[in-house]
């Protein structure tokens, strides 16, 4: 059950279920930084302020309130230029934060990705390959370390097989929501949540030390294999063990959410 803050100072900041799997590896700080929000007396900014409080030494970037930017400079180049992250007082930014705290190596390789390209071609009316797939890992990417049987399944969309035949594999997979967009939407969850998938090489926890992960999970980012856009789409509700509705039969047969492949 999703809970609606009450307080004043971060009237967006709805409660997430901490206790869900896909919340696992933010809900220790992410629990920490909700709190201190919602409680903070100092109205605009809450959400800046509390992620400041919770800031690993290791963390690049301060967060500062979103009207500090110009209105003609560029969101990414902004953060570049001043290492600082604009922030509303709302989940969606508040996740972007906990990202900043946990993933804080790979956050600022793809501002400097971003960066990069923007000081390159400046901002046009459409972003190119780069900044586009870097926005999509950004604010919906699913971190996946699986068997290359459940990769392969995935990749070409055989539904019925990656979650029949091959399901008990998915004991053997790690799956860790990255982007924020898809972290805000999952506080209320519905079947057709798709993440994109990013298949990572090493195992981890969860859990646990995100600390090999990030490190190389930066290294992995390059704009080359960005632009190629190695994505996999991964209806997150289908995650065996995520969600007890997945176990019903005909719940992988909902063509609107689980489509097959185009030709």
């Amino acid at each position: 059950m999703v809970r609606q803050a009450t307080s004043t100072a971060a009237p967006g900041l709805a409660q997430p279920d901490w206790a869900a799997p896909w919340y696992r590896p933010w809900a220790a700080t992410g629990r920490e930084v909700w709190q201190a929000a919602t409680a903070s007396n100092v109205g605009v900014g809450a959400v800046a302020a509390a992620l400041n409080a919770h800031a690993p030494p290791a963390v690049p970037v301060r967060f500062v309130s979103a009207a500090e930017v110009p209105a003609d400079v560029a969101y990414e180049a902004f953060i570049a230029r001043q290492r600082a992250v604009p922030t509303r007082d709302n989940g969606h930014d508040a996740f972007n934060g906990l990202a900043w705290l946990r993933f804080a190596r790979t956050k600022a390789r793809l501002n400097a990705l971003q960066a990069a390209e923007i000081a390159r071609d400046g901002v046009r009316a459409t972003r190119g390959p780069v900044r586009d797939a870097a926005t999509v890992f950004d604010e919906n990417a699913v971190l996946l370390h699986a068997p290359d049987a459940l990769w392969q399944a995935l990749v070409a969309r055989r539904w019925r097989e990656l979650f029949g035949p091959l399901r008990p594999l998915w004991r053997e997979a790690r799956v860790l929501v990255f982007g924020h967009a898809a972290l805000e939407k999952l506080v209320t969850p519905y079947k057709s949540i798709t993440g994109h998938a990013w298949r990572v090489e090493p195992a981890f926890d969860p859990g646990g030390d995100l600390l090999a992960l990030d490190e190389w999970l930066a290294r992995d980012l390059s704009a080359d294999k960005l632009a190629a856009k190695p994505f996999a789409p991964l209806p997150l509700l289908g995650v065996p063990g995520w969600w007890a509705g997945n176990e019903a039969p005909g719940f992988y047969e909902d063509a609107q959410v689980f489509r097959v492949a185009r030709r």
